[in-house]
């Protein structure tokens, strides 16, 4: 299935853009300045959803002429792309999207045509299915891994080079022991916040102090 790299999803979905003349400040622009204001660390909308590995989205105004032999082509309306890439399987993802990020989501797709909002769930499923495009030459770097298995990596490859750092030159005999407090640590430090926490500067903040 083109859609999926091992346990990864990569959902590609084109909405088109309301066109009304007769605002001060067109729907695309609405869209624009309500994307650039949202937070893109920890607090991001997507960063709340915690089987989100990446999220993309970007307004189009029309495609780029790329010159001769190619045929020059316009749009027949502006179009919302999204592209985000996740664990799990697509209706679990958009169901979480209406459930638990539906505010965000109410707020950029009401400027698409035909969105039906997200008080009905199952409408909104079949909306953002309806605007899917098949995600072509799909590859997931981490494709057999979920979010939280690889941000645990992350905190342990961090947590060691902390450690190698700091006992660097110890006899052997000390560094067995502090090593093997190291790992008692690791084994019983807490598990990772749903958000995305780790991820804004997991070296420093959840390393275990040895």
């Amino acid at each position: 299935m083109a859609n999926v790299s091992g346990s990864t999803y990569g959902l590609t979905t084109l909405s088109p853009i309301i066109e009304d003349n007769k605002l001060n400040l067109c729907h695309s622009m609405q869209i624009r300045w309500y994307l650039s204001q949202l937070p893109r660390d920890h607090r991001s909308p997507f960063a709340q959803l915690s089987s989100t590995y990446l999220a993309r989205l970007v307004v189009m105004d029309d495609v780029v002429f790329v010159g001769h032999p190619a045929c020059e082509e316009h749009l027949k309306s502006r179009y919302l792309l999204f592209e985000t890439n996740f664990d799990g399987d697509l209706n679990t993802y958009l169901r979480r999207m209406a459930t638990e990020a539906g505010e965000f989501v109410n707020a950029v797709w009401k400027h698409c045509v035909g969105f039906p909002g997200t008080d009905t769930v199952d409408a909104f499923i079949t909306y953002m299915k309806t605007c899917q495009i098949e995600t072509t030459f799909f590859f997931a770097d981490v494709n057999d891994q979920t979010v939280e298995s690889t941000l645990n990596a992350l905190k342990t490859q961090a947590a060691l080079a902390h450690f190698m750092e700091k006992h660097e030159g110890l006899p052997p005999a000390d560094l067995q022991a502090a090593f093997g407090k190291f790992v008692e640590r690791l084994h019983n430090a807490p598990p990772l916040p749903r958000g995305g926490d780790e991820s804004r500067n997991i070296a420093q903040e959840r390393r275990p102090h040895d």
